[in-house]
């Protein structure tokens, strides 16, 4: 059995090789929803007469499917088993296309706890069953008053900034926010300015930086927004050295954000930003194939809902010779975790 996510929630039971997941719970932010979560494992058990063995969850502690599952492993004396949110992204692929062996996975979303406690969202995995090792990253960003930078992308647009060197110009740029001078302060003086890897965040610091969204009134407004500027506008060739990758692997897009910064059309840089977004994630991805002797690439994670990032990468992937997975039955998005998790899961139980 597992819980899920936060997000978009959903629980999977399995039963021999069959997995059943729930429909969409939703957000875990209210009480029926907590409530439609453990109705809809009672459920599941009772209709497909099954009593787990093994209970799965995510690794943030303070995430209601965390504490049912612990609890509910607790109650019945059953062992539990934590699985890293991007690991459980990219499981869910293996999971519905039913491969074993390693794959790489490029998991791209706005926010899952990493292994080492900082909130991860632009990954580069190599999964092999229960097991993942992170071989690459998106350069980290701050985010300035930690998650309410996911709220307002003006925030991460003066992050990069600030990055850049041109910190003096946040409260100019963002006459209409009252916070931008406490905003370049707390980021001088690195107050509250937790860094992610997140690729969503990286889309709210360009929406910022373009002036096409300040605020956010729901998830993903500022990539959506983008995203239709960038169709309405058509396609544009990548930039010219819009990114860099490390030895170690991290992918740097700085310079892209630099040239958004003092991009005059919102609608050009728009295209700019997802083309050279592609060729950089599949240059990441061509390298990282070639050390690792792996042709299976999993693209999972809620920014695969972009049409444009999703074809894009697909086909510059596949003309690679690669064997590109994506999510055909299940979405990309967090409403796939349950499946992942329970992958992840029986594998771990794999003598």
């Amino acid at each position: 059995m597992a819980c899920g996510a936060w997000l978009k929630n959903t629980v999977c039971v399995t039963r021999g090789n069959e997995a059943h997941v729930s429909r969409l719970i939703g957000d875990l932010d209210s009480a029926d929803a907590c409530l439609m979560l453990e109705q809809s494992v009672a459920r599941l058990c009772a209709e497909l007469d099954v009593q787990p063995e093994i209970v799965a969850h995510d690794l943030h502690s303070d995430f209601f499917s965390t504490q049912f599952a612990q609890t509910y492993a607790a109650q019945h004396g059953l062992r539990v088993i934590a699985v890293q949110h991007h690991h459980a992204h990219i499981a869910a692929l293996c999971a519905e296309h039913r491969i074993a062996g390693p794959v790489l996975g490029v998991a791209l979303d706005g926010v899952g706890l990493g292994t080492d406690g900082t909130p991860w969202g632009g990954e580069l995995l190599r999964v092999a069953g229960a097991d993942f090792q992170r071989i690459g990253h998106l350069a980290p960003l701050a985010m300035p008053g930690g998650d309410r930078a996911a709220r307002e992308p003006w925030r991460m647009a003066a992050a990069a900034l600030f990055q850049l060197g041109r910190g003096e110009e946040i409260a100019m740029r963002f006459p209409d926010q009252p916070g931008a001078q406490t905003i370049a302060a707390m980021l001088q003086r690195g107050l509250n300015c937790p860094t992610t890897s997140s690729m969503g965040r990286l889309f709210d610091a360009a929406a910022g930086l373009l002036g096409v969204s300040e605020i956010q009134n729901f998830e993903a407004q500022a990539a959506i927004r983008l995203q239709a500027l960038a169709q309405g506008h058509g396609a544009v060739a990548p930039l010219d050295y819009g990114f860099r990758i490390s030895a170690e692997g991290v992918l740097d897009f700085s310079s892209l954000l630099a040239a958004l910064a003092d991009c005059p059309e919102a609608a050009y840089g728009a295209a700019l930003f997802h083309a050279t977004l592609a060729e950089g994630l599949a240059e990441w991805v061509r390298q990282a194939a070639n050390e690792h002797g792996i042709s299976n690439i999993a693209l999972g994670g809620g920014c695969f809902h972009n049409d444009i990032l999703l074809q894009a990468l697909s086909g510059m992937l596949a003309a690679q010779g690669l064997s590109v997975l994506v999510a055909q039955r299940m979405q990309p998005s967090d409403s796939a975790i349950s499946l992942g998790q329970a992958w992840v899961a029986l594998c771990s139980a794999q003598p």
